[in-house]
């Protein structure tokens, strides 16, 4: 890679739309949180945690994510979680995010809606304060639970309905169809919640169809196995409905087995909305723009690749679209200046 790719890549304007904010609790400020709310981890150290990150499946991942953030117990703990992550978002040019986050995770073990939300929330607040970054919360329902376990998180969030903008659906998908959950997104979508799924990466083409017919989704999470259905390409193509892809988290969790067999210039290539994006980066060693950074290496991508993903990062948000317009301009002058002319 040259070095005016590099910083082409690392410097432009990007919006990140799939980043659980647990899954960018790093090992050391899990040991921090740790010893101040006097938790014991199985882990001697931060090293030996490190080491543990050695998955392979979704489900694997999964146990060691749910016992890290056994640590998370106050407001603080969620803030500072989550302004160590635009923290370093901000640095890697994200001007955009829209942060996944899991109640029930923390709900299940005592702690309060309103302790999870609202120390999320004032990071986000802080985070435009302090960095310009606009972010907004999406409330995504664990899908090895049953749907009335949705319900009555739902139930609990709508008193703080003003600080989160959508709903999703994420955890273990083997065996855990969208239909599963269909009345309690149609309850979201009445309530005028955006709806985004989880589908389509350790889960069959079908999943994805399940996902936009029955939850209707406007984004697919993932979807990357949508490759082995054409017709299914056809649609997301012709429809423009977007992918949020995370390149890196695919190889750690096995979907693909190396970085240089992803399938996601292909999604692009065949016009797909794709988008790139950083999945849970404590976890999958990699923040958004190691995934850019890593991805393109591995497919030989180009500035234009770069141009299409940063615009249809932008396009897929949920943002109002003076402030989308004000982010494309603001990409379209970058992509203009001499770091993207003599890539």
């Amino acid at each position: 890679m040259t070095p005016a790719l590099r910083t082409l890549l690392t410097g432009m304007p990007k919006a990140e739309l799939h980043i659980h904010i647990e899954g960018s609790l790093e090992p050391e400020l899990m040991f921090e949180l740790a010893r101040r709310n006097g938790i014991s981890l199985p882990y001697a150290s931060v090293s030996q945690l490190r080491a543990a990150y050695a998955f392979s499946n979704l489900q694997s991942f999964l146990d060691i994510y749910y016992a890290g953030a056994s640590v998370l117990r106050t407001e603080a703990d969620f803030f500072d979680m989550a302004m160590a992550y635009f923290e370093r978002a901000a640095a890697d040019g994200v001007v955009h995010a829209e942060v996944f986050f899991d109640p029930q995770t923390h709900t299940s073990r005592g702690v309060s809606m309103a302790t999870v939300i609202q120390g999320l929330h004032r990071a986000c607040q802080q985070a435009r304060a302090r960095h310009g970054l606009h972010a907004e919360l999406i409330l995504c329902f664990l899908r090895h639970l049953s749907q009335q376990d949705a319900w009555d998180c739902l139930d609990q969030a709508l008193a703080h309905r003003h600080q989160f903008i959508g709903v999703g659906l994420d955890s273990s998908e083997m065996g855990h169809p969208p239909e599963k959950f269909a009345r309690v997104f149609a309850r979201c979508r009445d309530l005028g919640l955006r709806v985004v799924a989880h589908a389509g990466e350790e889960g069959p083409p079908t999943y994805i169809h399940s996902a936009l017919d029955v939850l209707g989704a406007e984004r697919i999470d993932h979807g990357v196995r949508a490759e082995q259905d054409p017709a299914l390409m056809r649609r997301l193509a012709h429809e423009q409905i977007p992918l949020t892809v995370c390149p890196l988290s695919n190889v750690k969790l096995r979907v693909f087995d190396d970085l240089s067999q992803h399938n996601l210039r292909r999604l692009l290539d065949a016009g797909l909305c794709v988008t790139i994006h950083s999945d849970d980066p404590a976890y999958f060693g990699g923040y958004i723009n190691d995934n850019f950074i890593q991805t393109f290496e591995a497919l030989h991508m180009g500035p234009e690749h770069a141009y299409a993903l940063a615009r249809n990062s932008f396009m897929a948000s949920f943002v109002d679209p003076a402030l989308r317009d004000h982010w494309l301009s603001q990409l379209e002058s970058f992509m203009r200046d001499g770091s993207a002319r003599h890539v």
